[in-house]
């Protein structure tokens, strides 16, 4: 579940509907980065399609009866309506409007929400950019705006702003290699994660066995672990988010062993067992607070999917409540390392 219920911005995308502003219909509408929510399971999914790279999410969604498009892949100009509610890193945010503006019909609006503390006036100014005049309304805190029918899109800042977000690689003395594949709005995309280089510079070089990674993010961890512990015999990387891991398989294209992907949400569990887990687990959702119980989850996943006397080496920021969690699924804890506000934990299962 979400910390809070209430989705205000979903809540305030579909104000314009409700309001009678604009005119609903759910028969061939497209919803990027799609939210499952009151305000629109009310109104009914089947006949939508969506796209939500976030795998729980995209599950919720599912379950509901939606269906889930490869967001990579959409087909130009074939959507009456196209609903957008744009992420928080611009590139990615403006990379999203392009392709909801490529993917809308002639004669069809793109509507979009986005929190007022989330840069709403920022991408207000884009779709702008991008459609010319659009119209704009304010509700839960959040700024909707949408496109006139038939409007005229800028066909090179379409262009131009729908590769703002594609993957790239990045030069960095902090990875094996010297380099990794990234691009904007994954978790760290364009830095390593000060907590995962932690529990990198901690791990101990005679792992072995079959290792996991349970929320992989791009990979670091797992080049970290290839790197350092020659004695593993193959790497399963774990990740809810599929731009992310499809990143990572790129970076660990040339590991020289076996590496399996699997996008998936760690909490729910896993099928597969392991000598060792290494894990930096999310603390957020798609949601702004913060969500101890992923983690929580994380770790109890963990202690399922280790083998007897298997190892989770884990980093998390040092005030989150995990220690009945480890205490509850491990024989041994021990805390390896603190500094700069995070921990290194090694657990071993009885």
């Amino acid at each position: 579940m979400r910390s809070d219920p209430r989705d205000h911005a979903l809540d305030a995308l579909l104000h314009p509907f409700d309001a009678g502003l604009l005119p609903w219909s759910v028969q061939g509408a497209l919803f990027l980065r799609a939210r499952e929510g009151a305000a629109l399971h009310a109104r009914g999914l089947r006949g939508i399609a969506v796209t939500q790279p976030f795998k729980p999410e995209a599950d919720r969604l599912q379950r509901v009866g939606a269906d889930v498009l490869d967001e990579a892949a959409l087909p130009a100009a074939a959507f009456p309506l196209v609903l957008v509610l744009p992420p928080r890193q611009r590139e990615e945010a403006r990379a999203l409007l392009a392709r909801a503006c490529a993917a809308v019909a002639p004669g069809g609006r793109v509507v979009m929400a986005v929190a007022n503390d989330e840069g709403a006036k920022s991408r207000e100014a884009d779709l702008r950019q991008l459609a010319g005049t659009v119209a704009t309304t304010s509700k839960h805190h959040c700024r909707v705006c949408w496109t006139a029918p038939g409007a005229a899109f800028d066909a090179a800042l379409l262009a131009q702003w729908q590769g703002g977000d594609a993957p790239r690689w990045q030069a960095s003395t902090a990875v094996p290699g010297g380099r990794f594949r990234t691009r904007p709005g994954v978790f760290a995309w364009d830095r390593v994660d000060a907590a995962s280089a932690m529990l990198a510079a901690a791990l101990p070089g005679d792992l072995r066995g079959r290792v996991a990674d349970f929320g992989a993010g791009w990979g670091y961890l797992s080049m970290q672990v290839r790197a350092r512990c020659p004695q593993v015999a193959s790497l399963d990387l774990y990740e809810a988010d599929a731009r992310a891991l499809a990143l990572a398989g790129d970076n660990l294209a040339d590991a020289g062993l076996p590496v399996r992907l699997y996008w998936h949400d760690v909490a729910q569990g896993v099928d597969e067992r392991f000598d060792a887990i290494v894990c930096n687990p999310p603390f957020h959702a798609l949601g702004r607070g913060e969500r101890p119980d992923i983690g929580r989850a994380f770790i109890g996943a963990a202690a399922r999917a280790l083998k007897p006397r298997g190892q989770l080496w884990l980093v998390a920021n040092r005030h989150l409540p995990y220690e009945q969690a480890l205490g509850d699924g491990f024989a041994e804890v021990r805390t390896i390392a603190q500094d700069g506000g995070f921990k290194v934990v090694q657990a071993v299962k009885a």
